[in-house]
């Protein structure tokens, strides 16, 4: 099915994107694999190149761009199989807290910097006790004086290592449940701010993913990110966009699964044919194909109603939900096409396989996602 989206000026960003991935990332990710982490010049080069931030405001230093720039850079990363660099993290879901609710001051003195990749941003919301369940977070932020004093723990941080900016889900005031959420900013170098260990995971192997501890560390109160109290409500606002984007990267996923497949089973052969003469595989590969066009078909009609400002939370849900259980069906059902190989890390099919299982968790369970579909199914 043809896609009607992309403009001429967005199919040239997407030549760029892809030459870029091919020269710039993926020649080098093994490597970041091995490291835990990408390097700090492949941040700067994607923020020369106008990857980053491609939706910031140009007075801020960025292109002024719609969501599409954002979303084709990811496809491009996802069609390479690169999962190490999270820069739809940094740019897609940090800068736009920064962007709808920064102060001016905030917005000049951080923008400029996360757009050319000067700085590296990171989101910390999740924590030993609290995934999901945000409205019973642990970690504090307490007035005084002038200042916040913020004590706690986060878990599952990406960007984790490298992050210069913490966008931190904290409680300003723990008596009030949900209502006393708020988002403080905090910079790398605070004080009494420290990183656990690089966590290591079954994959995602080069995304630096970690533990942040938070010891009286201390941040103007300058440093609130919109109003006070009303934290939680400005996080499930903006997560409409960061289940779009998982869904986005899922449904190129599928699509470039099938593709790897395509190209093993015809080239690989047991008993005198290919596998792919096999009606088995033809009949799979048939099924692989229907999902993909259907994802994509959905997808992309989210991503245009995200244009138009009419994304809702449930269908956002949906589309985290279903793009992510179909990406895993797939990815087994390719690596069960591959045979042994499938299961060998040197094959992307099998990295692949890995790194997406976490699909299913990040950005809200699929629990959760049924749990928000059911609620609104169920309203009277």
């Amino acid at each position: 099915m043809q896609r009607d989206l992309f403009s001429e000026e967005h199919e040239l960003f997407r030549a760029s994107a892809r030459r870029f991935v091919e020269e710039r990332i993926v020649p080098f990710h093994a490597q970041w694999e091995k490291d835990g982490q990408v390097s700090r010049e492949v941040w700067r080069e994607a923020g020369e190149g106008g990857f980053l931030c491609c939706s910031v405001p140009e007075e801020y230093g960025g292109a002024g761009g719609d969501f599409l720039f954002g979303a084709i850079f990811l496809e491009e990363l996802a069609r390479a199989g690169t999962s190490g660099p999270s820069f739809h993290l940094h740019s897609e879901i940090v800068a736009p807290y920064i962007t709808a609710y920064g102060t001016e001051e905030q917005k000049k003195h951080w923008l400029p910097k996360l757009v050319k990749g000067e700085a590296i941003a990171a989101v910390a919301m999740s924590e030993p006790g609290a995934g999901s369940d945000l409205q019973n977070i642990r970690t504090t932020a307490i007035a005084d004086g002038d200042d916040y004093v913020i004590n706690g723990q986060k878990v599952f941080i990406s960007n984790g290592q490298l992050a210069d900016l913490v966008v931190l889900a904290c409680k300003t005031d723990p008596s009030a449940g949900g209502k006393g959420v708020s988002l403080v900013l905090v910079e790398g170098d605070r004080e009494g701010f420290s990183r656990g260990r690089n966590l290591e995971k079954a994959g995602y192997k080069a995304q630096d993913t970690s533990e942040l501890f938070f010891n009286d560390v201390r941040v103007p109160k300058s440093n609130l990110l919109g109003v006070e109290g009303r934290g939680f409500k400005q996080l499930m606002q903006q997560l409409p966009q960061e289940r779009l984007v998982i869904a986005v990267r899922s449904a190129t996923s599928i699509e470039t699964a099938l593709d790897w497949t395509v190209e093993y089973t015809k080239e690989r052969k047991a008993f005198g044919q290919s596998i792919a003469d096999f009606q088995n595989t033809r009949f799979k590969l048939a099924e692989i194909k229907s999902k993909a066009v259907m994802m994509r078909a959905f997808v992309d009609r989210c991503i245009a109603a995200h244009l138009k400002g009419e994304l809702d939370s449930v269908t956002a849900a949906m589309a985290k939900m279903q793009s992510t259980e179909v990406l895993w069906e797939v990815l087994d059902d390719c690596v069960q096409l591959h045979g042994g190989y499938g299961y060998m890390w040197e094959y992307p099919i099998c990295r692949a396989w890995a790194d997406n299982r976490m699909a299913r968790i990040a950005g809200g369970t699929t629990e959760i996602m049924k749990e928000i579909i059911s609620r609104d199914l169920l309203a009277d």
